[in-house]
């Protein structure tokens, strides 16, 4: 599987170079989206053989991710990484996702945040969870961990999506696109990772109160406008999760295998 890992990092210049130079050793093309940085990430990239790309402005993950997404998809890409650039995902984990997606082509594969995750701050954690039950029941099936912004998005699911990407949907669109996608028959596997909080390392560019109400403002209308979607909510409440605990047969460290 012909596999791009697509990066959008925004002031992230402490940690990207070493997320970048990880990520190469399990895929060969790699792209980090540079949302409009005021600080050196961009340079901190530069030698490293990535695809890097420059928002002249601070655009939003969305957008980020978006420009990501097509630039992989016109390069010819099967399937798109999405990957963290501040630390908190570990690119170590890519294998694993790439397995999970040979065994379910036809899905979105979440790296869940599963193992440790009750070490989370119990406000992230609640917020989390609370967003789990909200995405699913939209969704229509159980989804861990619907905040996690590592996964892997079948090309085939990509060229078909039409979702908003604008500043204002820029932590909206990781949720809604979940909710999308099973809609055109794309269901979502988990896959368990580590749990990892980076403190204090940067602020988060998450705002609690303005992007968890547009959060919560998007999932509301997309219930209402399928009349509350009781099917959905019997579907989360009767089924459990698709989990898949999964090793790759080989993991290489050569970006050109």
């Amino acid at each position: 599987m012909r596999a791009t890992v697509v990066i959008p990092a925004h002031n992230e210049a402490a940690a990207i170079a070493d997320i970048a130079r990880r990520t190469r050793a399990f895929v060969e093309s790699v792209i980090v989206v540079d949302d409009g940085s005021s600080d050196d990430t961009a340079a901190r990239v530069n030698d490293l053989g990535v695809i890097l790309l420059r928002n002249g402005a601070n655009l939003g993950k969305a957008a980020s991710l978006w420009r990501g997404m097509q630039c992989a998809l016109e390069a010819g890409a099967e399937a798109v990484i999405s990957l963290d650039g501040d630390g908190q995902h570990c690119p170590e984990d890519i294998p694993r996702l790439l397995a999970a997606a040979a065994l379910h082509p036809h899905r979105i594969v979440i790296g869940a945040r599963l193992r440790g995750r009750t070490n989370a701050p119990w406000p992230r954690l609640f917020a989390n969870r609370f967003a789990d039950f909200w995405i699913s029941w939209a969704a229509g099936h159980r989804i861990f961990d619907s905040q996690s912004g590592f996964r892997l998005y079948p090309a085939a699911l990509l060229v078909r999506m039409e979702i908003a990407h604008d500043r204002a949907h820029g932590f909206v669109f990781e949720s809604e696109i979940l909710i999308e996608a099973a809609r055109l028959g794309f269901l979502s596997t988990q896959v368990r990772i580590d749990s990892i909080y980076i403190g204090a390392s940067r602020a988060s560019h998450y705002r609690a109160v303005v992007d968890t109400w547009r959060i919560t403002r998007m999932v509301a209308m997309k219930l209402m406008r399928r009349g509350l979607y009781p099917r959905g909510l019997i579907r989360i409440l009767r089924t459990r999760a698709r989990l898949v605990d999964v090793q790759p047969t080989r993991v290489s460290s050569d970006p050109r295998r």
